[in-house]
C-alpha cells in the first residue's frame, strides 16, 4: 500500500519492482484503459459499470490483489474500485482479471487520494485499508495515508450505514487510526468486545501482508467503522 500526505499531495513508495513480462506490458497498455477511472469523468456506480451494482465497494492499496479478488468474485452484484500505484500490483490483478474474465472491477494505477477527491458524496457502500505502509519512524507518521483529512474524505464518501474496514498488524497504526476515526463525529466504531477486532470479517480473505506478519509473530486488528 503506496501513501499521500492529504495535505501536501506528495507521493510516497515505490511504483515499480520487478520488470514485467511482455503479456502484463501488452494488459496495461490494452486492458488498463479499459478498466481505468476516468477522474475527468462520472463516477457514479451507473456511469462505471455497465450492469449498475447493488452496491459500490473501494479498496484503497489492493498489493497483491487476493482481497480484492475474492471479494470481487463472491459479490458478483457488486462493484468494485481498486486503487493501487505500484505497477507489479496492478499487472498481477490485470492478469487475474483478464485470466477470469472478471467484469465487476474498475482500477485506479495511482494514488487512491484522488479518487476519494472525486468521488461523489454518499456514494460508496465500503472502504477498505487493508495493511497500509506503516511509515514506523516518528518522523514518518504524516506520510501514513490516514490522517483527519482523508478520515473526513471516507465519511464523505461513505453512505449512511457504511463500512470502513481497517486492518493492520503494526500496533502503534491501530491506534493512530482508531484515535482519528474517532474524532469523526460521523464514524462510529462498531466494536463491542475484543474479539471484535481481533478477528478477521467474515469471508476473510488473508493478504500476503497478514501471512507476512503472522510468520513474524505479530496479532493483527480489524477494525470496523460505521458511517452514521
Amino acid at each position: 500500500m503506496e501513501h499521500n500526505d492529504a495535505g501536501g499531495g506528495a507521493f510516497f513508495g515505490r511504483r515499480k519492482g520487478k520488470k514485467l513480462r511482455l503479456n502484463q506490458a501488452d494488459l496495461f497498455a490494452s486492458l488498463l484503459p479499459e478498466l481505468r477511472v476516468d477522474l475527468a469523468g462520472d463516477l457514479s456506480p451507473a456511469a462505471l459499470f455497465e450492469n449498475l451494482p447493488s452496491d459500490l465497494w473501494l479498496e484503497i492499496g489492493f498489493g497483491g490483489g487476493e482481497h480484492l479478488l475474492m471479494q470481487a468474485e463472491a459479490n458478483p452484484s457488486t462493484g468494485f474500485i481498486g486503487c493501487e500505484p505500484f505497477v507489479n500490483g496492478m499487472a498481477k490483478m490485470l492478469s487475474a482479471i483478464d485470466r477470469d474474465s472478471i467484469r465487476n472491477i474498475r482500477l485506479y494505477d495511482a494514488d487512491a487520494l484522488h479518487v476519494l477527491k472525486h468521488l461523489p458524496d454518499a456514494s460508496i457502500d465500503r472502504l477498505y485499508l487493508l495493511y497500509p505502509d506503516p511509515w514506523p519512524k516518528r518522523r514518518q507518521n504524516k506520510r501514513r495515508f490516514v490522517s483527519d483529512e482523508t478520515i473526513a474524505l471516507f465519511a464523505r464518501v461513505l453512505k449512511p450505514g457504511g463500512e470502513f474496514r481497517f486492518a493492520s498488524d503494526i500496533d502503534h497504526y491501530v491506534g493512530w487510526t482508531l484515535e482519528r476515526a474517532m474524532r469523526s463525529p460521523h464514524l462510529l466504531w462498531t466494536a463491542k468486545g475484543p474479539d471484535d477486532w481481533r478477528k478477521p470479517w467474515p469471508g476473510w480473505q488473508s493478504t500476503r501482508y497478514e501471512l507476512k506478519a503472522q510468520r513474524e509473530g505479530r496479532q493483527s486488528a480489524y477494525l470496523t467503522f460505521l458511517r452514521t
